[in-house]
């Protein structure tokens, strides 16, 4: 019987059918799907933290104002992707205590520190940059709700692009100090960045599967291999460059080649050992103690209201 049915759901895959939350799914299926929309969720979320360092700090009252609409669409797009996941019989309290835990992981990307107004340019640009070549095959993804999220939170994400992208062209155009200042963020995310899109295709136990299942749609190379061809080319109209000696077209391939990457560092971030790793999760942490007052004052809201409907019914 279970036979059977997993043949009905992968031909219902590789039919382009989309699979809803009522429907019969493996359950390695549904694990791997929570395992994802929670990640991306946690990382949305944690992601918050390296930008608003800076809103008190931005130059300028129309730069505070956009950084701070940027890191409202984050608090949006952890909402809609835990909402998501919810469909798939966790709760939300399950998450975020995995994530407390560390059981749950989220982007390595945001265990790196902000060090200067450029990088805010830099994680648009590039961070940023990175996780809509990573989302925007997303929103075909095999699963409804999470495809049905990821429209909405692609659109936005490409606005957060494209306002890292303005910043370093505003001080590509300003002083020498501007463009050192610019050149060193780019240089200390850089390579990061190239990790966000997970380890190589022969080291991703996860991959071949999800993309069996369609709910991805590339390998981690290709996308990694997309994103460098296109900085590569953008990074022309900044006047800047990217750090590494070996980036340079290959006719033959039709791609940018591109240096090795430095995996032990990634592993040992993504094991917890990166410069801000101790900081993110304390800092989420604090957040969910000192948040328990509302979230016990809402229900307690919602108990009194839910009996008082009983009783005049």
């Amino acid at each position: 019987m279970e036979q059977a049915f997993e043949q009905i759901f992968q031909d219902k895959i590789d039919r382009e059918v989309r699979i809803e939350p009522k429907d019969w799914m493996p359950e390695k299926y549904r694990q791997t799907l929570i395992r994802q929309i929670s990640q991306h969720a946690h990382s949305e979320i944690i992601g918050m933290l390296p930008e608003g360092n800076w809103i008190t700090r931005a130059p300028s009252l129309r730069r505070k104002a956009i950084l701070l609409a940027k890191v409202q669409d984050e608090a949006g797009h952890g909402l809609y992707l835990y909402s998501a996941a919810e469909t798939l019989g966790i709760s939300r309290d399950q998450m975020y205590d995995q994530l407390h835990t560390g059981k749950a992981k989220y982007s390595s990307i945001f265990n790196y520190p902000t060090l200067s107004w450029a990088d805010m340019g830099v994680v648009g640009w590039l961070v940023d940059g990175a996780a809509i070549m990573n989302q925007v095959p997303l929103c075909r993804s095999s699963f409804g709700p999470y495809a049905r999220a990821m429209v909405r939170v692609c659109k936005e994400e490409s606005f957060h692009q494209r306002q890292g992208f303005e910043i370093l062209y505003v001080l590509s155009k300003g002083t020498e100090a501007q463009r050192r200042m610019a050149q060193d963020a780019i240089n200390r995310w850089w390579w990061p960045s190239l990790m966000m899109f997970g380890p190589k295709d022969d080291e991703s136990p996860n991959s071949i599967q999800s993309m069996k299942w369609k709910i991805k749609r590339f390998s981690n190379d290709e996308l990694r291999q997309k994103f460098v061809d296109v900085c590569a080319e953008q990074v022309k109209v900044l006047g800047f460059t990217l750090p590494d000696k070996d980036l340079k077209w290959n006719e033959e391939r039709g791609h940018y080649d591109f240096g090795p990457i430095n995996w032990d560092e990634f592993w040992q971030v993504v094991q917890g050992n990166g410069p801000c790793n101790k900081e993110r999760l304390d800092a989420r942490k604090k957040a969910w103690e000192e948040g328990a007052w509302v979230r016990d004052a809402a229900l307690a809201y919602a108990n009194k209201k839910a009996k008082q409907k009983q009783a005049a019914a």
